[in-house]
């Protein structure tokens, strides 16, 4: 069965837009995807959810809860629908790079003990692009296809990553189904939760990687709930030291600074295209 993308619906009309049109431009159509909403989406919101079903080349479905029941509980239905298929959670105001779902699938296929798989963003904390651990500018007029193209010709080495990053990850249906659901009882948000999921599936062997490959920007860090990294560092000591440690050695710094120099060369031909256009000449004054 083909991957799902899961996309749980926030509240912010206008990142949801964007991240459907993106969807659309980047994403082979036919692709199943799954709009939820724990009750969350206000009027305009929904206005744009039903503008974009009635074109989207997308396989869409749209489901909304009259009463909500809880971030958390509500992705773990989402995840408990798709058992034993390898799904696509991605944040409500991710913008994905055309070809990433393609990427993430690849990075899967290559390895079989990768669990989970989280591509480049500008906001992606251990994945983050170009700098690590910061919240980077949204790339120029949101144009991701010379990044899209930069990643592409990234060897392939998938690096793994202290756990999965949540602007977008891919989860091995077969991992996921050893491992669990998502724990509705411990955590307040849903990025903590998959946080533990990735984590519970690393100790069962399955590796959390990066997929160099792909990119997918986001507007902002993933949120997590009050007491939920408290409790993601009580459950799991070794967590927050691995990844204060991943962010002060940077393992990736020389893949970031690969894919920097791809990301110059993909788009120094558009540069290069204003530099050398002809001069505008102005048209002569009629005489009088």
């Amino acid at each position: 069965m083909s991957t799902v993308i899961l996309l749980p619906i926030g509240v912010d009309d206008a990142a949801l837009d964007r991240c459907l049109a993106a969807l659309d431009a980047g994403t082979a159509p036919g692709t199943a995807i799954w709009l939820a909403d724990d009750g969350q989406a206000g009027p305009r919101a929904q206005a744009v959810i039903e503008h974009w079903l009635a074109q989207t080349p997308l396989q869409a479905e749209y489901t909304r809860r009259a009463r909500a029941i809880g971030e958390v509980a509500h992705l773990d239905e989402m995840l408990a629908a798709c058992t034993g298929t390898d799904v696509v959670v991605l944040a409500p105001d991710a913008i994905p790079a055309p070809g990433w779902l393609q990427q993430l699938e690849a990075c899967l296929a290559r390895d079989a003990s990768i669990g989970s798989s989280t591509p480049w963003c500008n906001a992606g904390e251990t994945a983050a692009w170009p700098r690590l651990g910061e919240i980077n500018p949204l790339p120029d007029d949101l144009d991701l296809a010379p990044l899209a193209q930069a990643c592409a010709v990234m060897p392939p080495l998938h690096p793994e990553l202290p756990s999965a990053v949540t602007h977008a990850v891919l989860l091995r249906g077969n991992a996921r189904r050893k491992t669990g659901g998502l724990d509705v009882h411990s955590y307040a948000s849903w990025n903590a939760a998959l946080i533990d999921l990735s984590l519970r599936m690393a100790g069962l062997g399955w590796r959390n990687a990066l997929c160099e490959t792909a990119f997918v920007a986001r507007v902002a860090e993933g949120v997590t709930g009050e007491g939920d990294m408290e409790a993601l560092a009580t459950r799991w000591p070794a967590w927050p030291p691995r990844l204060a440690g991943f962010l002060m050695a940077d393992p990736l710094q020389q893949a970031r600074h690969d894919l920097q120099q791809h990301h110059r060369q993909a788009i120094m031909p558009r540069a290069q295209g204003d530099l050398f256009a002809p001069p505008v000449i102005a048209a002569p004054e009629s005489p009088v």
